[in-house]
């Protein structure tokens, strides 16, 4: 936990000069080596020896931020822009998930996407398919509140999971299926619908993982050439992400349920794990960072 975080520099180790004592900061979650064949091919999110802040998994065990100070490379910290409060750079994380998903697809001005799920990956990728210039973005969901939110963040429709998504999507498209889809839930069902739901030659990019293992209609995938193409984390969008949150292209604001302190995660943890209705994104703040 504690991997999406924001903050100010208290102190710098020996041999940064990119930084100063004091400005405002935020890091990748994934810290890579940036020596091993991955690294050396730009896809850091592959680093053979990476850790991720915050993941328990012991081969990418590092602590994360749930904490007063957390120790990071200077090569994966970005000093924020004066107009981006700790809240929403707290939020740059997920933003850089989904924009290094749609980034895996192919995008064209005319384009067509599905976004199988509308959770917090799922409504960030509606915004970045959108400012990618993704003309028609459609999203499904079985939770009707974060299908009024996705229509908030853009979409062009949104389709209840209740019913059939394919049924709807070939509706939507005069029986021809979208570009392109992102899944972003990670189970059998909605993997399925999201293979269904694209045209002949489409990509369907993997951003969920729920479920370790899946059954997947490999005969549709064959016959129809769709591609599949997983996303892991981001790898150098970080950059990107801040452009797109302080011009106004992807918002997080209307993604934050509440700001509260950290003594009060248990109690927060307990109504996301209950599903309790609206609840979308809690900032905690361990410290005087506001």
């Amino acid at each position: 936990m504690g991997h999406e975080a924001a903050g100010i520099v208290a102190a710098l180790g020996d041999g940064v000069t990119n930084l100063s004592v004091n400005d405002r900061v935020t890091f990748d979650s994934t810290v890579y080596c940036g020596a091993c064949a991955p690294c050396r091919r730009g896809e850091v999110n592959l680093c053979d020896n990476r850790q991720v802040l915050g993941v328990s998994c012991a081969e990418y065990r590092r602590a994360g931020a749930f904490a007063e100070y957390v120790a990071v490379p200077s090569r994966i910290v970005y000093r924020l822009p004066d107009n981006l409060s700790f809240a929403e750079a707290a939020m740059l994380e997920a933003v850089a998930v989904a924009i290094h998903a749609v980034s895996l697809a192919q995008i064209f001005p005319e384009s067509s996407a599905l976004v199988v799920g509308a959770g917090m990956i799922g409504l960030l990728t509606v915004q970045a398919l959108r400012a990618a210039g993704c003309s028609r973005v459609f999203v499904a969901d079985i939770d009707s509140s974060r299908l009024r939110l996705a229509q908030h963040m853009g979409a062009t429709a949104v389709l209840s999971a209740e019913t059939d998504v394919v049924a709807q999507v070939l509706q939507l498209t005069g029986g021809t299926g979208v570009d392109v889809a992102v899944e972003a839930v990670g189970r059998t069902e909605t993997v399925t619908a999201a293979v269904e739901s694209v045209r002949k030659g489409g990509t369907v990019v993997l951003v969920g993982n729920i479920s370790p293992e899946i059954t997947l209609p490999l005969q549709k995938v064959v016959t129809r050439q769709i591609r599949l193409q997983g996303s892991c984390a981001s790898s150098g969008e970080y950059p990107r992400a801040m452009e797109l949150l302080t011009t106004g292209k992807i918002k997080v604001k209307p993604l934050i349920t509440a700001i509260a302190p950290l003594a009060d995660g248990p109690q927060w943890f307990e109504r996301l794990h209950a599903r309790e209705p609206n609840l979308m994104k809690i900032v905690l703040t361990p410290g005087a960072v506001s």
